[in-house]
């Protein structure tokens, strides 16, 4: 059965995704057509050749994605299931697939409309879960090397998709639950406890007393998830930090611009969540890594509203040139609890 790609994405983001998925489509020589509809939070991608490229539909990882949140290969939509068996039908196409599964996970797009499902996919677990074992469909075995995915987009319609384990995202939707740590001043604090949940596993592994530098830290919620991981920090800005954050003694005051301060020497990581252009911050965090000022770095990158995938390459292509060729790692996501942005890992190699 020919798959097709099921991308799950932010509300509003979906032309992004359909490029970045015609772009690596294109990049190995696939081609296909896309839909995606506006502020739906999903876009699927229909191979022209089906049978060449469901390898390369089912190898896709959206840990390697920019803005795609969860990647699936849909073995088709259903319509129109009846209200007194929608189970009936799923069990019947997942049947076809002729596989074992991991588990299976229920879930919905994003959305206000997708939200509201939750309370039909809660009680269908079990008769579905029974529907699927009268169908001949093991669940729950632990050596499978997929996972069973119901993707509804509606009361009476749902994807019947597989994700392969290891490659998926280990959270329904793609969306990870984080909670940032000790009370941080800012909400933009989940952004770098999610950034080390996704790019690092959820720690930034380093040794108590470790040195950091943060710029554009006001009011602190960045730094305040530095100070919970046991580093020093440097907070750059010109505008105040919250009190209970110097409170700490983990916290140096800067107030300096943060595209011209340097630290007297190396540290172990710089953060930088600054209002500025993308290339402009890209160009700086590249700046830091190349110098060895720091030995890695986290840095988000705020989007125009146009050309915003553009923006996402361009970001990419200057620290490639900073950089000059030098091994190095890059990794770019919009996160969940990124808005109109998305957030950038960066180590050399």
């Amino acid at each position: 059965m020919a798959p097709v790609l099921l991308a799950f994405c932010r509300a509003g983001f979906e032309a992004e995704c359909a490029q970045e998925a015609a772009a690596r489509a294109a990049a190995v020589g696939i081609r296909g057509h896309i839909r995606a509809k506006p502020e739906s939070a999903l876009v699927t991608f229909h191979p022209d050749a089906p049978g060449e490229a469901s390898g390369w539909v089912e190898g896709q990882a959206p840990s390697d994605w920019v803005f795609a949140r969860q990647l699936l290969a849909s073995a088709g939509l259903l319509k129109d299931l009846p209200p007194g068996d929608r189970a009936g039908p799923i069990a019947e196409l997942a049947a076809a697939l002729e596989r074992p599964f991991r588990q299976l996970v229920l879930e919905s797009p994003d959305t206000n409309e997708g939200r509201g499902l939750s309370s039909l996919l809660r009680p269908l677990r079990t008769p579905l879960l029974r529907a699927l074992a009268d169908a001949g469909v093991s669940v729950g075995i632990a050596a499978a090397t997929d996972d069973l995915h119901v993707c509804f987009v509606g009361t009476g319609a749902c994807h019947v998709a597989t994700g392969r384990s290891g490659l998926v995202a280990p959270w329904p939707m793609g969306i990870p639950r984080v909670r940032a740590r000790g009370r941080p001043p800012s909400r933009s604090a989940h952004k770098l406890a999610e950034a080390f949940l996704v790019f690092l596993g959820g720690s930034p592994h380093v040794e108590p007393g470790s040195l950091a530098v943060d710029l554009g830290a006001a009011p602190g919620g960045w730094a305040s998830q530095l100070v919970a991981a046991g580093m020093h920090v440097i907070a750059v800005d010109n505008g105040p930090l919250a009190p209970s954050l110097l409170e700490t003694g983990q916290v140096t005051h800067r107030r300096e611009d943060g595209f011209r301060y340097r630290p007297a020497g190396p540290v172990e990581w710089m953060v930088c969540d600054m209002v500025e252009s993308p290339s402009r911050v890209a160009r700086l965090a590249a700046e830091w890594v190349r110098d060895g000022a720091c030995r890695q770095t986290i840095f988000n990158l705020k989007l125009p509203m146009k050309r915003r995938w553009d923006e996402v390459q361009r970001a990419r292509q200057i620290v490639a040139e900073v950089l000059e060729g030098r091994r190095h790692a890059l990794k770019v996501k919009q996160l969940y609890h990124d808005r109109e942005e998305v957030t950038a890992w960066l180590a050399l190699q």
